[in-house]
């Protein structure tokens, strides 16, 4: 019979070279983990050579390069104790252009329940209309919000250190809720969150079109209804639908009438009749031409003041750039006012009088350029200076014989002038 070999229980591997990790792990850091660095360094600065196959083999056996795992656990929630918020980049196409986009989501950490929505950047003033749209989504709120240590809503700080921006605090307030960060590299802190979003990308953007950003938010709207929140998750042993049934009368009420989100913004009228706001431009009536307006920018629509009074409204214009948004009406015709159409005031006035000076008038403006106003101008002259018998006379001599020159006709008036009224 053959004698088993005895099996001796494994040890830890020593070696002469365990004494000099502390310069290792100094020097691994220095170099950013390059190890033919280490070795050189190790060289130069200590007097120390170890074999790169030794060098390796000491970073394994500390460690130094994958830190050792901990052990996981899990986070209990109590219905109604906690909801988390994140962000997180998507790209997608609208039509035929790709876009990346933020995708803004809130789920409550006891039922799961999923709400999503997208914008195109994410300011204080889209965290404040998404959290206000997921909140009327769940039908309530929980009394703390988990975030990571984004500047949309922490002001400065990290962790239980943060400060949170007072806007956002005096929004949260409206509904009873408190903001809390978790500390930083910690995203385990609100996994209930964090998970969804590759899900998101692999199931509601995979194969679907969108014509603009009220489309996307609608079926992503659709998308947490019929299929992320109506498929049943095995760790619930039930839907987040279901769940969230039961977790709604803890779920802090919400004020009964929901605060609206606008950003209010002042404005001067252009020389166009238009108010600018994110790249775009929005008509005003252009009797405000040069006047201050202010701008309400909701998420769907703008509306803009004048006092007291709303001289324009609009819908919101969220995926072109350098659009004009023009209401009919609010823009007079940009028509030139003619300076030679009609009669002229010379010709009124020379007309309507006398019959004979009537037809000189109208010959003399067929032989005059364009509407013979230096012509008439200076008929006008004549009748204005002379007595009027020896002007009519001579006129209606000037049209028997065709004479248009009005040099000889005034000769013709002062010939009648000195012998009917002066002694010559």
């Amino acid at each position: 019979m053959l004698a088993t070999p005895e099996v001796r229980p494994a040890v830890s591997k020593d070696s002469g070279y365990d004494q000099h990790i502390g310069q290792v792990r100094e020097l691994f850091r220095d170099c950013q983990g390059n190890v033919v660095r280490v070795q050189e360094e190790l060289a130069a600065r200590y007097n120390i050579t170890i074999p790169y196959q030794s060098l390796t083999w000491l970073i394994r056996k500390y460690q130094l390069r994958v830190p050792a795992q901990k052990r996981a656990g899990r986070y209990h929630f109590e219905p109604g104790a906690e909801m988390q918020h994140d962000t997180s980049p998507h790209r997608f196409k609208i039509g035929d252009r790709l876009l990346t986009a933020q995708c803004a989501g809130l789920t409550l950490a006891y039922s799961r329940r999923l709400f999503i929505q997208y914008y195109p950047r994410f300011t204080r003033f889209e965290c404040k209309t998404f959290l206000t749209e997921a909140m009327a989504y769940m039908q309530g709120a929980c009394n703390r919000c988990v975030i990571d240590n984004t500047s949309v809503i922490v002001s400065h700080g990290v962790g239980a250190d943060a400060s949170f921006a007072p806007e956002m605090e005096a929004f949260a307030r409206n509904y009873g809720v408190h903001f809390w960060a978790h500390r930083i590299n910690d995203p385990n802190r609100k996994a209930r969150i964090e998970r969804p979003f590759d899900y998101v990308e692999g199931n509601f953007l995979a194969g679907r079109t969108f014509t603009d950003w009220h489309d996307l938010n609608l079926q992503a709207r659709q998308w947490c209804d019929q299929v992320a929140n109506h498929k049943p998750k095995r760790i619930l042993g039930m839907s987040p639908t279901e769940a969230w049934l039961m977790e709604m009368p803890s779920l802090q009420p919400l004020p009964k009438v929901l605060p609206p989100v606008y950003l209010a913004q002042q404005r001067t009228v252009d020389i166009e009749g238009y108010v600018h706001l994110d790249t775009n431009r929005y008509s005003v009536p252009d009797t405000l031409i040069g006047k201050n307006v202010e701008v309400l920018k909701y998420w769907q629509r703008v509306v803009i003041y004048h006092g007291r009074t709303i001289v324009a409204e609009h819908d919101r214009e969220l995926l072109a750039r350098d659009k004009r948004i023009t209401t009919p009406g609010h823009h007079r015709p940009l028509t030139r006012k003619q300076a030679h159409q009609g009669i002229s005031m010379e010709e009124q006035t020379l007309t309507g009088q006398d019959e004979s000076l009537d037809r000189y008038v109208a010959e003399l403006k067929k032989k005059a350029r364009g509407r013979g106003i230096v012509k008439l101008r200076r008929l006008l002259d004549l009748k204005r200076t002379y007595p009027s018998a020896p002007f009519r006379k001579a006129v209606a001599e000037a049209l028997h014989y065709g004479l248009y020159d009005l040099a000889r006709l005034e000769k013709m008036i002062l010939k009648h002038t000195g012998g009917d009224f002066f002694e010559l």
